[in-house]
């Protein structure tokens, strides 16, 4: 087992080859959707991973100069201990920012009820007018899929394929990045509509007893 004597002399070992570059942030325009807000995406703050070695306490510093206030975050415990950025959400909570931790697995899709909790609380934060930014690792797949189903939600004129092309604009081209985040982008309103009606019976039901 790893002790924390030597994690942090490997960081220092590593302080020359730190990424001093400005933390990316990019900015989806919900405008595309008639709706005033901004949605931040972004990969994985203080990442040191690989050949990545990016400084935690700079990049919140970033998000926090930009005026973020609320950060969804969709990496599991273990990726952030992985990535060494075991203390990510209490770095956030320390700076202020608001934290919404509902992970799921990378490469993957949430389960229908956590997708839906997910985008309730995004609608929450663009109607308050909450500078929100969301992100997984990559900030593509995960957080490109959750954009879309966003997208999906707050026009009924787009469509899977159009809210791809708008991510991929933002993201690049590995924006949305597995057969199982596109397939549940292309099922995503039939399965939320019949989600949503089963929730509504449960409801009726739970009022007339």
């Amino acid at each position: 087992m790893m002790r924390i004597s030597e994690f942090d002399s490997s960081d220092e070992e590593e302080v020359g080859e730190e990424d001093s570059t400005p933390f990316q942030i990019s900015w989806l325009d919900l405008s595309v959707v008639e709706c005033s807000q901004f949605l931040g995406i972004c990969s994985l703050p203080g990442c040191r991973y690989k050949e990545v070695r990016r400084n935690l306490e700079k990049d919140v510093g970033e998000l926090c100069s930009q005026g973020v206030q609320d950060v969804f975050v969709f990496c599991e415990r273990s990726e952030l201990v992985r990535y060494r950025v075991p203390c990510l959400l209490e770095s956030y909570t320390q700076q202020g920012l608001r934290v919404h931790h509902l992970p799921f697995p990378d490469g993957g899709a949430p389960e229908l009820q956590q997708c839906t909790r997910i985008l309730e609380e995004l609608h929450l934060c663009l109607h308050h007018q909450h500078r929100t930014v969301i992100h997984c690792y990559g900030g593509l797949g995960r957080s490109g899929l959750i954009a879309a189903c966003l997208l999906l939600q707050l026009s009924a004129s787009m469509t899977p394929s159009k809210a791809i092309e708008i991510l991929r604009e933002v993201r690049g081209s590995r924006a949305i990045q597995t057969v199982k985040q596109y397939n549940f982008l292309h099922e995503f309103r039939e399965k939320f509509a019949a989600y949503q009606e089963s929730r509504e019976k449960v409801t009726e039901r739970s009022v007339s007893r």
